[in-house]
């Protein structure tokens, strides 16, 4: 067989979450504002660093999302990095169904309008730059205009379809 035309393996969409899962990461609730004036919030562990110049930040969206088309249309979102004491709001803010913001009054940014999440570690106001094509998810880019960093917590970790801790000694070395 030609190495241009190997066969591509067959697997399910659930061995391929597992293994996904063995790569922890943090975990963020990105907001913005829809067209209709209302807030939009979704818990997500596919937040990454793009680029530091210019400072380009990325997440992706299900197209199975209820909210799809709201997120890909914004021009501005936030990302908030959770701490570890903030599992709750990552459960509620990953539901479907349901009011996302129910309890919780957002912190809105000065300048930007953005809903931003109080308490988080840290976050991250971006226009958006690009858009992409990611299969079943849109891969949506921003430039970072804006960022805040909280002095208090340790980051929530999401590996293995659960939530982790770091280790006392691994936190110690994040700056």
């Amino acid at each position: 067989m030609d190495q241009n035309t190997q066969e591509i393996p067959k697997f399910t969409s659930r061995h391929l979450r597992d293994m996904f899962g063995l790569f922890p990461t943090g975990v963020a609730i990105v907001t913005a504002v829809a067209a209709d004036a209302s807030y939009l919030a979704a818990t997500v562990s596919s937040f990454s660093t793009v680029s530091l110049d210019p400072p380009l930040i990325l997440f992706s969206m299900a197209r199975s999302s209820k909210s799809f088309e709201g997120w890909s249309a914004v021009s501005a979102f936030a990302v908030n990095i959770l701490s570890e004491d903030q599992r709750t709001l990552s459960s509620q803010f990953a539901q479907s169904v349901g009011e996302k913001w129910q309890g919780v009054k957002p912190e809105i940014a000065a300048h930007s309008g953005l809903p931003l999440i109080p308490g988080a570690l840290g976050t991250f106001q971006c226009r958006t730059w690009a858009k992409y094509d990611g299969g079943d998810h849109l891969i949506i880019v921003g430039e970072i205009f804006e960022m805040s960093r909280s002095e208090a917590g340790r980051p929530l970790i999401f590996s293995g379809s659960r939530y982790s801790k770091l280790a006392e000694e691994a936190f110690a070395n994040i700056i």
